[in-house]
Formats: structure tokens, C-alpha cells, sequence
């Protein structure tokens, strides 16, 4: 069975979206710019990939710059699948139901449920305990919250971890499909290929900038 992955937002995006300037980070990067254009899709590469997590956590805020600025536009609703979501679920006692209610302004069971739904988890399944969850379920329970917040901005930090093969084509469908901007990395070579109409490379400073697809780019560097 595949879930139903599609990110829809009814904000509209204005011209200012996401300006970094000269971001460092101690053992990471130094003097990071780049500006984020309307429909960009920006696949992120790195020899190391704690280097893009660090990027995705003080891009949204979750961890401080040791310099540079960090500008997002006043139309963008950001929303976040991070690469360890522990913190969403360790010790979690509540149902599925009510782990998803925290993300929703609609605390309607069955309005719920329609979210879950769509990621597989139907009748007694919705009922779960959050804590219990697999890997792999706790990826499309994120999936499930940030297709209900509705962001016009998607950052999304090796989303295929854990996810089986019809998740993975489901969700690829899903960010092929998004009309928004987007950041992503991801091992999964076909995702970055098909998703990303730009790629941004990383090694200590920004070393690779263009609009190019993931295949593109690894012809012009491997040369």
C-alpha cells in the first residue's frame, strides 16, 4: 500500500524568501551566503552530512550561528522534518490522535484521522501509542504533521531514512509534485535527481552553486 503524500499551502509566496549571509559555524562552515529564489528546489551535498543537519537547525532556529544572519521573508511558513525527531516521540504516552492534535488548529477526531489516514495508519492503528512507533512510522507521522501545517517552505533532512520502498515513491511524488521552495539532502540518489533544480555543495565553505539537477551536477564535478 502506498500512503497519499501531498504538501499543499494556501500562503501565497512573496519576492523575499531566504537570505543567508555569511553564516559560520565553528567545525562546520564558514561565511555561508546564499539566497533562496521562488521555486527553488536546493539539494544540499556535503562530505559530511552532520554539516547539513547544522545548517537545517540554525536555519530554523534550533541552534544558534556563531556569525551571519539568517533573513526569511514575511510570507514564508517554514515547516521542518528533521533527521532525529526523537524529541517528538521519546515518552510519548499519547495516542497518535492526540500526537498529531498538538500540530492542528482543527481538533476533530475524524478531521485527524483523514491525516493519518493517508499515511497508513487507520482504524486501530491511529491509536498507537507515540511512543511505541517504528522508525519508519515515526518518519510518516512527521510526513503527516507537515502536510497538515501547510508550509510554503519545506526543509527536509534525509527524509527517506527508515521509509520503505512504496513510502519513499510516495514521498517523492510528493516533493516533485510541491509548489513551494524547498531545502533537502538525502542519500537517496533518485530523490535528489528528480526533486532538486539546484544543488548547493558544502565542504567547510560553499563550493558548488547552480541550477542544475543532481545527475548534472555530478558530471561536472567528476570531471
Amino acid at each position: 500500500k502506498y500512503p497519499y503524500i501531498d504538501f499543499k499551502f494556501e500562503r501565497e509566496i512573496g519576492n523575499d524568501i531566504l537570505v543567508v549571509e555569511g553564516l559560520t559555524k565553528e567545525g562546520y562552515f564558514q561565511d555561508l551566503d546564499f539566497i533562496v529564489q521562488k521555486n527553488d528546489k536546493i539539494g544540499f551535498v556535503s562530505d559530511k552530512s552532520t554539516t547539513i543537519t547544522m545548517l537545517f537547525d540554525i536555519l530554523t532556529g534550533k541552534v544558534q550561528p556563531d556569525a551571519g544572519t539568517v533573513r526569511w521573508g514575511k510570507t514564508i511558513i517554514c515547516s521542518y522534518l528533521p533527521q532525529n525527531n526523537n524529541e517528538f516521540f521519546e515518552n510519548c504516552d499519547m495516542t497518535l490522535v492526540e500526537w498529531l492534535s498538538q500540530f492542528s488548529n482543527d481538533q476533530y477526531e475524524e478531521y485527524l484521522r483523514g491525516w493519518l489516514g493517508r499515511m497508513l495508519f487507520s482504524g486501530e492503528e491511529a491509536l498507537k501509542k507515540a511512543k511505541v512507533l517504528s522508525g519508519g512510522e515515526k518518519v510518516r507521522c512527521m510526513l503527516a504533521k507537515m502536510m497538515l501545517e501547510g508550509g510554503n517552505f519545506l526543509i527536509m533532512d534525509e527524509p527517506t531514512n527508515h521509509l520503505d520502498l512504496e513510502s519513499i515513491t510516495a514521498l517523492n511524488n510528493g516533493m516533485s509534485n510541491f509548489k513551494g521552495c524547498m531545502l533537502f539532502t538525502s542519500h537517496d540518489q533518485e530523490l535528489m535527481n528528480t526533486v532538486s533544480n539546484r544543488i548547493i555543495e558544502i565542504n567547510g565553505s560553499k563550493t558548488f552553486d547552480k541550477n542544475v539537477s543532481y545527475d548534472e551536477y555530478l558530471d561536472m564535478t567528476n570531471n
